[in-house]
This record gives C-alpha cells, sequence and structure tokens, in this order.
C-alpha cells in the first residue's frame, strides 16, 4: 500500500513498498512540460532534462555523473513530455542511499555549464533528425500540431531546430527557478524500502529545494467543426497514418469507457482493426489504436503503415470500424475481454518498481489524487456495453475526425473525401 506525505514546503512524497523485489527506485517527477512553454523557448524542457546530466559541484563532469550509477549496475535515465518531466534511477535496494543522493545531485545541483549548452544543441538537433527520419514516430508530431495547430499543446516537446538553436544559459536557469520547485515536485519511492526511513531520507536530501509559486500553463484551446486534414510529403514506399478524434479528458466520466473502447478497436492483437487491417486483408504489418487523457484534452487515435496504393483502402477500412462501433452493440463476451486485457496487461507491468513509482507519481501529478489498482480495476468493471455505445456515438462524428499521414502524396482532396462517417 502506498503513503503520501506532503512537507510543509509542498513538496510530495510518495512511498510504494514492495516485498517481491530486491530492486528499489527513485523517481522525481516535477509538473512542466512542453505545454508550459512560450513559442521563443519551444523545447527547453527537454533541453533542461538534457543538460542536468552535464555534472554538479559534487560530480563536475558527464562521466562523473554516469559512473555513479554504472558502477553498481544502476538504471537511469530522464523524460519529458508535455505535462511533466521526470529523472529517476533503479538500483540494487542496498544502493538505495545512493541512488537517493545522485538523483537529488543533478535535480537540485545541476552546474549547466555554457560550453555543455551549446554542444548539447548539437546532440538535440540529431535527435530531431532521427525522428523526422522515423516516419511511424514523426507522424505523432504531426498529429499533435494537426490537433491544437500553433500552440503549446501542437508543439514538438523536442522543440524544432532553430528555436533550440537560440535559447539561451539564462533562459534555462530562469525556467529552471521557476518551475522545479518544491510544490511542483513529486518524488516517489518505490521497492525494497523502510518507509519511515525512506522519507526522513527524503527530507534531508532534498533540504534545498526553492520554495517559489511555480508558473501554470496556459489553456488549450480546442475548436474544431469540419474534419481536419494534414499531409506531409516525402518519398517513400510507406504511407504512415494517424486517424482519429477529439476525445475526453482525465476527468471525464467516460475515461474508463473511452479507454476499453481503444482496446476494442486497436489495442491488442484480437482486436478488430488487427484483425480487419492486417489479418484479413494484409495491408499493414502495424495497426494500433490509442487512448490519450491528459488534464485538459485527449483523444483516440489509429496509426498504421501501408503500402501507398493502399492508403485509401486502409483509411476507408478503419473509418468503416469506427462507424461500427456506433451501430452495434459490442458483446458482453467482447467487452469482458477488453476489461481483463487492461488489467492482465496492467497487473503485469506493476510488477516492476519503476511501473510502480510512475503509477502513483503519475496520477498525483496530472490528477492530483491517487487510486490503487484495484479501485481503478473496479471502475472498469462498472463499465457497460450501453457505455461503450454511448462514447462511439459521442466521439465518432464527421466534424471531429482528424487525419496526419506522411507519403507522396499533395492532393488533398482525395483523402477529404474519404473523411466521412
Amino acid at each position: 500500500m502506498f503513503k503520501k506525505t506532503t512537507l510543509k514546503n509542498g513538496l510530495r512524497i510518495i512511498t510504494v513498498p514492495m516485498k517481491s523485489t530486491q530492486a528499489v527506485t527513485v523517481l522525481v517527477l516535477v509538473g512542466t512540460g512542453s505545454k508550459y512553454e512560450k513559442k521563443e523557448i519551444n523545447g527547453i524542457s527537454h533541453f533542461l532534462e538534457h543538460m542536468y546530466f552535464k555534472g554538479t559541484k559534487k560530480r563536475p563532469s558527464t562521466i562523473a555523473v554516469a559512473e555513479t550509477l554504472d558502477k553498481v549496475g544502476g538504471i537511469y535515465n530522464a523524460f519529458t513530455s508535455e505535462e511533466y518531466t521526470g529523472y529517476f534511477a533503479k538500483v540494487d535496494a542496498i544502493h538505495f542511499d545512493l541512488a537517493l543522493d545522485c538523483v537529488s545531485d543533478i535535480y537540485l545541483n545541476s552546474l549547466i555549464p555554457e560550453k555543455e549548452i551549446e554542444k548539447e544543441k548539437g546532440v538535440i538537433s540529431e535527435e530531431i533528425n532521427m525522428r523526422y527520419d522515423h516516419p511511424m514516430s514523426y507522424v505523432e508530431v504531426l498529429w499533435n500540431k494537426l490537433l491544437y495547430g500553433d500552440q503549446p499543446a501542437g508543439w514538438d516537446v523536442a522543440g524544432t531546430k532553430e528555436s533550440v538553436a537560440k535559447i539561451t544559459r539564462d533562459q534555462i536557469l530562469n525556467y529552471l527557478k521557476s518551475q522545479y520547485v518544491a510544490q511542483n515536485t513529486i518524488i516517489c519511492l518505490a521497492g525494497k524500502i523502510a518507509e519511515r526511513t525512506s522519507i526522513f531520507k527524503v527530507k534531508k536530501y532534498f533540504s534545498k529545494i526553492r520554495e517559489t509559486r511555480p508558473k501554470e500553463k496556459p489553456p488549450v484551446i480546442e475548436k474544431q467543426t469540419e474534419p481536419q486534414l494534414l499531409l506531409f510529403f516525402k518519398k517513400t514506399d510507406q504511407t504512415n497514418l494517424a486517424l482519429g478524434v477529439r476525445t475526453f479528458n482525465l476527468f471525464h466520466p467516460q475515461r474508463y469507457a473511452q479507454e476499453i473502447l481503444g482496446v476494442i478497436l486497436g489495442g491488442m492483437m484480437s482486436s478488430r482493426l488487427f484483425e480487419e487491417i492486417r489479418t484479413k486483408l494484409g495491408i499493414a504489418y502495424y495497426i494500433q489504436t490509442a487512448v490519450s487523457s491528459d488534464p485538459d484534452t485527449g483523444y483516440l487515435v489509429t496509426q498504421a503503415g501501408v503500402d501507398n496504393k493502399n492508403i485509401e483502402k486502409a483509411i476507408s477500412n478503419i473509418l468503416k470500424e469506427y462507424k461500427g462501433m456506433t451501430q452495434r452493440k459490442i458483446s458482453k463476451v467482447e467487452l469482458k475481454k477488453a476489461k481483463d486485457y487492461i488489467k492482465g496487461k496492467a497487473t503485469l507491468l506493476l510488477e516492476s518498481s519503476e511501473a510502480q513509482a510512475s503509477f502513483y507519481a503519475d496520477q498525483e501529478l496530472l490528477e492530483n489524487k491517487i487510486l490503487t489498482p484495484e479501485e481503478i480495476f473496479k471502475k472498469i468493471d462498472q463499465v457497460k456495453v450501453s457505455d461503450i455505445l454511448k462514447v462511439a456515438k459521442d466521439i465518432f462524428q464527421p466534424q471531429k475526425l482528424n487525419l496526419a499521414l506522411i507519403g507522396p502524396f499533395k492532393d488533398k482532396a482525395i483523402f477529404q473525401k474519404l473523411l466521412k462517417l
């Protein structure tokens, strides 16, 4: 069972003792990401994440930071999203103090050296190039751009090569001081830990965290009255597409029905779209449907890669499955399968300490409340066949359709005529 402790300065500590592991994960999550950025510093959250591995006073170089946990076989990394940035280390429980010391050190004491900033701009530029050359990933960037346009929710988390090149050390430091503060930070410890001792150690290692009030993100503007299309011309043998609709945010009462709907459509190998597009028609190697819900946005999207000559067939058949969900109730057997899939997969994933840490910290940061897996499973079990039909009818409407694709196409008219239900 987890425990949440909130200190006077607003810092939140979540402890998740696990008897079935010899590992421990230290995760520090800060509530800031690309949705909090301004246009001129787009990519700064991700840039700062990179810079946190460039040295501290105690560990004055990149290699000194890396060797700390390499020497004990630790697993460590960081990540940036639209909503948050995270830093974690997973080690044998006997090295818990070392992991906590290292993660707190880079979080509180990173030097952000000027010379490393200039070098890292090149590294991030290549990261952007890498994704640009990988259509399966880059279509996700285009999908967000299509939905949200020229506002933080529609910008690439990594920024652009142009915006990253102009970011200065002063801008990074100002952003750090503004956002990396106690009220905006969650520390989650999961694994083989002694709860009371662990909380005491976190208080000690994070005693110097800043206590100013963080800046809030601007509201997301969502407006759509007709199907939207974004073509990205590229000479490829395969067209990568993202086709879906705007849906519900994290706080919507039908969020679990929406998740189940996504699984039924394309979340597993026996899903409707996998069976239709890959097994029956044989026109795609990968096809998957995902549901994303944040505090202020949500969408359901199907991604696939198909031969250029099959792109119209793929789009038509995906939309056919969408429409079918609005016309007929699913069977109780199919609903149960989807529920059991979600619960079973979650149970397997939560066997690891890093997954446990993310599970609890993400909820606290995004929703400001935490449900146990069992409590979530109960909510999933409460979803009825009629709920799935209701959600499908709500979200699968022509004016909510969006299509982003990468391939050798320039004529929008071909695809606009397909976007109907």
